[in-house]
């Protein structure tokens, strides 16, 4: 089906042929250092595995294909407030689907969502699939301030300009944090939240951690044991980060992997053992091939560094939440903010259910939008 929109501009992803050979030329010519022995994954990814990965990114991997499954769904740019917006649009053949805006994190982008396009739209969603501001072709960022609360602005219209009077949200980690702020600004035509890798924080009152379970306090550990460097990057220095990240495939390559190989499940695993190899180097190829490295990291700067801390309110949206094993989200706080009204924790899965445990997360959504039809 086409989208008549004169405000919608259709899109197909269609990267030339030099910027492929560019980067297989930089791969081949990738300066790799020295390493410590025996040190395994303990202070980042081995040389050992990251040339085999980045060997298979320049021999073996086939963007083409990649690109093709991606261009099978209808896709479109707009611009709002300034800002380009690029979204995949996949109407359900279902008669009267609930719209629904899914949200991605970071490292993540649109093909995090491509194994339950199927299966949502067949059960009666229409989605809609946007790359955040300053991820993959959502280019040029549009200036300083693109906060959580300006990009859910942005997709709170985006959604009016679909035609849309009522939809849901989906959303993990930054797409968590953003699509909760989607429910703030547009209450009257957000139907529900269904948030995975949410981000919960103690508010700093009396007694809040003798509360916790067992449970809460292990996820809570696992807040303060995790490793920050790539937040403290992200949302302190993205420009200086982004040069080694921009001109080093190899080097972008590393900056992600580690990301997949900490939070998938089972953690001691590798990556491409909870999400498949080719999937990871695609999700890698958007950011390299459209050099958003920096761009993508500008909303840690502004949540983080730009941003005044400020109280939220209570957020007046039925929300759902889905906690993997990997999660750290604890039901207290999450409660304090969200107008929880459906509750899932799983004993497997990790950051990235899309693509780790697709068909629980279908099971999960549909479950929980089947309370507020």
């Amino acid at each position: 089906m086409t989208n008549s929109n004169p405000d919608l501009r259709p899109f197909r992803i269609d990267i030339p042929q030099a910027q492929l050979d560019d980067l297989a030329a930089r791969l081949g010519n990738t300066r790799w250092p020295d390493e410590l022995p025996g040190v395994g994954w303990s202070r980042g990814v081995p040389v050992g595995y990251l040339r085999e990965v980045a060997d298979y990114w320049r021999t073996g991997y086939d963007w083409r294909a990649q690109e093709a499954a991606i261009n099978h769904y209808p896709q479109y740019t707009t611009t709002i407030d300034g800002q380009d917006l690029h979204l995949l649009h996949v109407r359900s053949p279902e008669p009267g689907a609930t719209p629904l805006l899914l949200l991605h994190g970071w490292p993540g982008s649109i093909v995090d969502f491509l194994d339950v396009i199927g299966p949502l739209s067949a059960v009666g969603f229409d989605l809609v699939i946007p790359s955040l501001p300053g991820f993959g072709f959502s280019t040029p960022l549009a200036g300083p301030g693109l906060n959580a609360d300006r990009i859910a602005g942005i997709l709170a219209a985006l959604m009016g300009r679909l035609g849309y009077d009522r939809y849901g949200v989906h959303g993990y980690d930054w797409g968590a944090w953003i699509g909760a702020r989607v429910g703030r600004q547009d209450p009257e035509r957000v139907l529900g939240v269904h948030l995975t890798a949410l981000v919960t924080v103690p508010a700093g009152v009396p007694g809040e951690m003798d509360a916790l379970s067992a449970a809460d306090r292990q996820r809570w550990q696992r807040v303060l044991d995790a490793n920050d460097g790539y937040f403290r990057c992200n949302s302190k220095r993205p420009q200086t980060v982004g040069y080694g990240l921009t001109d080093s495939p190899a080097g972008q390559l590393a900056w992600i992997v580690e990301k997949f190989k900490e939070e998938t499940y089972p953690e001691q695993a590798l990556p491409e053992d909870s999400i498949d190899r080719d999937r990871i180097l695609t999700d890698v190829s958007i950011y390299w091939l459209t050099g958003t490295a920096v761009s993508s990291a500008q909303v840690y700067y502004e949540e983080i560094s730009a941003t005044a801390p400020g109280v939220t309110e209570r957020g007046t949206v039925p929300t759902g939440v889905l906690v993997s094993r990997q999660d750290t989200t604890i039901r207290a706080w999450a409660e304090r903010e969200h107008h929880v009204v459906h509750w899932t924790e799983l004993d497997s899965g990790g950051h990235f259910l899309a693509m780790e445990m697709p068909e629980t997360l279908v099971g999960d959504v549909r479950t929980f939008f089947a309370k507020l039809r």
